[in-house]
């Protein structure tokens, strides 16, 4: 197994969501899909139908990631612009895909047709591939580590489904939780020299307010498990010796 970690962009397209219109659930479950993966959504970033905007988050995430995904703007309508954005960044020319445009002349047989609007979900960056859309006929794009998806939650979660097991990813990342009624201003310190002492450990704090108490869970992750049980081992003593009572597995 590959001991290099593996990351992923996610650019989430579409003026609906910048308004409060339209509340996105994409970057939840494809952040979900892709640890499945061994792959760790490492940025996104929410941009308008701008073309210009597109090619810049598209450019500017693809280097700095192994694999990048979209979602919105591969739609029948003029402000579906997400083909003629990645074309752009990419260089290259918009297509027609003939497999493409074949599914949709199959799905629209009994629907009235294919006209111009729909035939815009069969245009594709030259060189992409399909990815299979079960919903609604109209597929997704892969073109090198680019993957063009819907931005409706549910046909995102068919294409995700479609390119399980596609994609290489690195070590699984393991995790371990740790929490009490500890309230983690005063262990702030603490938290940072333990995760200082385990280079290859992260510890996040997720505080909570609850039955009239503050708390906190503590969350430790790592690709290593010795590491990871090293670290915890730590942090248990930590709180151990700064008087707090804490439970396994968070509360």
């Amino acid at each position: 197994m590959n001991k290099r970690i593996y990351t992923a962009g996610l650019v989430v397209i579409g003026d609906e969501i910048l308004s409060g219109r339209t509340h996105d659930k994409n970057i939840a479950q494809v952040a979900s899909w892709l640890q499945v993966q061994n792959i760790r959504l490492a940025e996104v970033r929410v941009v308008p139908d701008v073309i210009d905007k597109i090619v810049e988050a598209v450019n500017a995430l693809r280097a700095d990631n192994d694999y990048l995904f979209t979602t919105g703007g591969i739609g029948p309508t003029h402000d579906d612009i997400t083909v003629d954005a990645v074309a752009k960044a990419l260089g290259v020319e918009v297509v027609i895909h003939p497999e493409a445009r074949a599914i949709l002349e199959r799905y629209y047989a009994d629907k009235g047709g294919l006209n111009e609007g729909r035939l815009r979900m069969a245009r594709v960056p030259e060189g992409g591939e399909l990815i299979p859309n079960r919903m609604s006929g109209a597929p997704g794009i892969r073109i090198g580590n680019l993957h063009l998806m819907a931005g409706v939650p549910h046909i995102t979660a068919g294409m995700l489904d479609a390119l399980t097991g596609t994609l290489e990813g690195g070590d699984p990342l393991l995790s371990d939780t740790v929490g009490g009624f500890i309230p983690e201003s005063e262990v702030a310190t603490m938290l940072r020299d333990v995760e200082k002492a385990h280079e290859n450990c992260q510890i996040g704090s997720y505080p909570f307010f609850r039955e009239g108490k503050v708390g906190s869970n503590f969350v430790v992750r790592s690709t290593d498990r010795a590491a990871l049980d090293a670290c915890m081992a730590a942090l248990c003593d930590g709180l151990e010796q700064q008087g707090f009572v804490f439970t396994h597995g968070g509360i």
